[in-house]
């Protein structure tokens, strides 16, 4: 018996979770059995289990290989002092809608995430999971909006926190209506005007004007 190699394991695994992939979209996460994502990947259940304890593990690591929106960390736009923070924001949002817009697997598994799957039972884990990721994201947002509001640029109320929490919501309900129906309109101009218009209602108490705007090339422009 040939004995299988650790790329020929990993080559399986990516197997698995491809065809997972598809058929949690096809079907909902609910209504798929171990067996069938077998059988569509032309394995057996015992290959299934060798990779992964249960349909909550497997979905977890499918998860895991993409990075979500409002998922992701904005750490690094913040590092620099001199960086415009409602500028570093609004290009920060801009790079997470256009990666949506350009990455048909993080659209597949988004679309899974977010209207194919009940986090119950043996999927409490990975809600868990998923809550601290964003949790995460909301901070970099928070932080963001805390400098802005330091500096002047926006008001003290409402509070860095609650205007942060108001921003993913925001654009966490534009995903959800563009995952629906993505031709219902244009998810990278549609959310950088909703953002826009957010972010100009913060700014109506502010106490100066925004700082020079120091931003890379790529900074994303209306």
């Amino acid at each position: 018996m040939v004995r299988k190699t650790k790329q020929d394991a990993q080559a399986t695994r990516a197997r698995i979770l491809d065809t997972a992939e598809c058929v949690f979209q096809r079907k909902g996460v609910s209504a798929t059995s171990l067996q069938e994502i077998a059988q569509a990947a032309g394995l057996t259940r015992g290959a299934i289990y060798w990779h992964f304890q249960n349909k909550a593990d497997l979905f977890d690591a499918m998860l895991q290989r993409v990075v979500l929106p409002l998922e992701c960390s904005l750490e690094h736009r913040d590092a620099d002092e001199d960086t415009d923070p409602l500028v570093a924001l609004r290009c920060g949002i801009g790079d997470v809608l256009a990666q949506l817009v350009r990455d048909v697997q993080v659209q597949r598994v988004l679309e899974i995430a977010m209207h194919k799957v009940e986090y119950i039972g043996d999927m409490h884990a990975v809600r868990e999971r998923r809550i601290a990721s964003r949790d995460a994201h909301m901070l970099d947002v928070e932080r963001m909006l805390a400098l802005a509001a330091r500096r002047g640029q926006i008001g003290a109320q409402p509070s860095p926190r609650v205007a942060a929490t108001g921003l993913h919501a925001l654009i966490d309900g534009l995903l959800y209506n563009w995952m629906l129906d993505p031709k219902a309109f244009d998810l990278q101009v549609t959310g950088l005007q909703v953002l826009d218009t957010y972010v100009r209602g913060l700014t109506a108490g502010a106490t100066a004007p925004s700082a020079p705007v120091r931003m890379a090339s790529n900074a994303i422009a209306q």
